[in-house]
């Protein structure tokens, strides 16, 4: 028996774009259950028809798309937010974050990245416009811990930490399994007793985690430590 297709919802205010990638989603094998314009109409809408993947605009005329993202995470726990926006900005990547994104794409994307970074969001993924994640992660860095924060936080096994690292940045657990050399099987363990110890819920909570704690992307610093 085939997998359910992931349901979408496309908020934008801009008819035209939005009915568009409404059209190749459908066309790709997405159910796109809805489409909304404003913020407050995203909100309804999502509670309504409940999808697991909500693609969010944030310039929505005169509402934010910022609010919208922050109320549906809040109040649809099974629905995820990806943002689709024209701005790479910084400070509007950081935002989106902040109030819960999963992700953040910028709308020169192309269709394949589009869909695949939808089909990663649906599965828990976090996932970014190349190099929006090393942004993220180096403001994160900069504001995150205070200097007794370490002697608080759960005990990881080195191997964990460097699950933890490369979830961070994006990567699937097929891809950790390549990169580390070991099952899928066992990069998925290793996430679950992650979550266990982190009192987490899900791999995009662990990415923030791992990003607020200034895991960095490359682990040098603590290799030669």
């Amino acid at each position: 028996m085939s997998e359910p297709p992931v349901t979408v919802m496309v908020v934008d205010d801009h008819p035209m774009w939005r009915d568009g990638v409404a059209r190749d989603l459908g066309e790709r094998g997405f159910e796109v259950r809805a489409t909304a314009g404003d913020a407050g109409s995203a909100l309804r809408i999502a509670q309504a028809v409940k999808p697991d993947v909500v693609l969010m605009d944030l310039n929505l005329g005169d509402s934010s798309g910022v609010q919208a993202t922050l109320q549906i995470t809040q109040e649809i726990p099974g629905t995820r937010v990806l943002v689709l926006s024209a701005s790479g900005e910084h400070a509007d990547v950081l935002e989106a974050v902040k109030a819960g994104a999963s992700g953040y794409l910028v709308k020169s994307a192309s269709a394949e990245e589009l869909v695949d970074a939808v089909q990663r969001t649906a599965a828990g993924d976090a996932v970014f416009t190349a190099g929006l994640a090393g942004l993220v992660l180096g403001e994160y860095r900069r504001m995150a811990v205070t200097p007794d924060s370490e002697h608080q936080a759960p005990q990881l096994t080195e191997r964990e930490t460097e699950v933890l690292r490369l979830v961070a940045k994006g990567m699937t657990a097929r891809q950790i399994a390549n990169k580390l050399v070991i099952s899928h099987r066992t990069v998925e363990n290793h996430v679950q007793s992650t979550l266990r110890k982190l009192q987490l819920h899900n791999r995009v909570e662990l990415a923030r985690y791992a990003i607020e704690h200034g895991l960095d992307q490359d682990g040098e610093a603590e290799e030669q430590a």
